[in-house]
């Protein structure tokens, strides 16, 4: 069976990591580092995907560029290996992006000159249903990015607690109705196991009777199973600190998030990067001799309404563009600026709203 696959937010995200400028705004005070002539410098893609955004941004790219790819996905990186056997400034790591900072070390690479991640599942990997991402197609219950590792979806579920299922719902998937569909799972166990997709979404959908309009029942639980079977938001978490680490003065980070829980962690982090340093904050010290901050930020930017109509996969998208400053990072201060990132129940509302700051 042949997948497409349509690029989300594909032009402004490449924009984003070359183009100069790229809406540029905050105080006047804050200077952002000159740009390096980064036509032939090294870039990320930390979620390759099926190449859409890598292929257009290796078309703005200069012979010297490199481009350093990763994914989890086998299949993923199968399309990747074949684009770097037809471009040789391509090179690529089968891991999340997670695993950024230690790949780079091992490929002798300080620093990048721009960064992107796009967070959200490819439509090949939903459209598929031996992966069990989908709740509308029958499939094993897996969810596994990386199919060669890790526990399976219905292995987990087999074995979970109603608390900590119930947590994992509530927590990532924002679902009001959590207990009463951890103990419905956790009680058809004890009869016949949960094998395939429709199962799980059957089983949801007769406990949560009461559903947003044009939402399935079990549209949060399978993001919650997914982004807990994953580790989506911790992988997140630790890329965005090493990015910190990573950009080279003037270099860009383009992050594109799907739902809320995503979008909040990259806000909350580029806007604590933005910020100058906290020591600093009361000290009486005039506007233009503050310290810079790490970040600037460039904004957000939404999918148009073509787009949307063209894909409806777009239409909950947000891309958050963000420039690094010239002011160093000291040891463990990266760290700092992410372990506010920790996620409770009670942190947000229920949904991913578009026209959201």
């Amino acid at each position: 069976m042949t997948f497409v696959h349509l690029p989300v937010l594909l032009e402004p995200t490449v924009d984003a990591l070359v183009s100069e400028p790229f809406g540029r705004k905050g105080r006047s005070s804050v200077q952002v580092g000159t740009r390096p002539a980064c036509a032939n410098g090294i870039f990320v893609d930390g979620t390759f995907g099926r190449g859409g955004h890598s292929r257009l941004l290796l078309s703005r790219l200069g012979p010297d560029a490199r481009l350093i790819v990763f994914d989890k996905d086998p299949l993923a990186i199968e399309t990747a290996l074949t684009l770097q056997r037809e471009d040789a400034r391509v090179t690529v790591v089968h891991q999340g992006f997670a695993s950024m900072a230690q790949a780079f070390a091992e490929l002798n690479i300080d620093h990048v000159d721009g960064v992107m991640l796009d967070l959200g599942i490819s439509s090949p990997q939903i459209d598929d249903a031996g992966r069990g991402f989908s709740f509308m197609r029958e499939g094993p219950l897996d969810m596994r990015m990386d199919t060669s590792r890790g526990l399976t979806a219905a292995q987990w579920l087999a074995q979970v607690s109603v608390e900590e299922l119930k947590e994992v719902i509530a927590k990532y998937g924002e679902e009001r109705f959590a207990f009463q569909i951890a103990k419905a799972v956790v009680a058809r166990r004890e009869s016949r196991p949960l094998r395939t997709t429709l199962d799980l979404a059957e089983l949801v959908a007769s406990v949560v009777r009461t559903r947003e309009k044009g939402q399935h029942p079990a549209t949060r639980t399978f993001q919650a199973i997914r982004i807990h079977i994953n580790q989506e938001l911790e992988e997140l978490a630790c890329a965005l600190e090493a990015v910190l680490t990573l950009l080279a003065p003037g270099g860009r980070l383009a992050v594109i998030s799907f739902h809320s829980l995503e979008d909040r962690m990259v806000k909350q982090f580029i806007t604590a990067a933005s910020r100058p340093p906290e020591a600093t904050a009361r000290l009486p010290i005039p506007e233009k001799d503050m310290p810079q901050p790490v970040l600037v930020s460039l904004g957000r930017v939404l999918p148009s309404d073509e787009e949307v109509a063209a894909n409806a996969r777009s239409r909950s998208a947000v891309l958050r563009v963000a420039q690094r400053t010239e002011t160093p990072v000291l040891p463990g201060e990266a760290a700092g600026y992410v372990k506010a990132l920790r996620l409770s129940t009670n942190d947000s509302g229920s949904s991913h709203k578009r026209r959201r700051a």
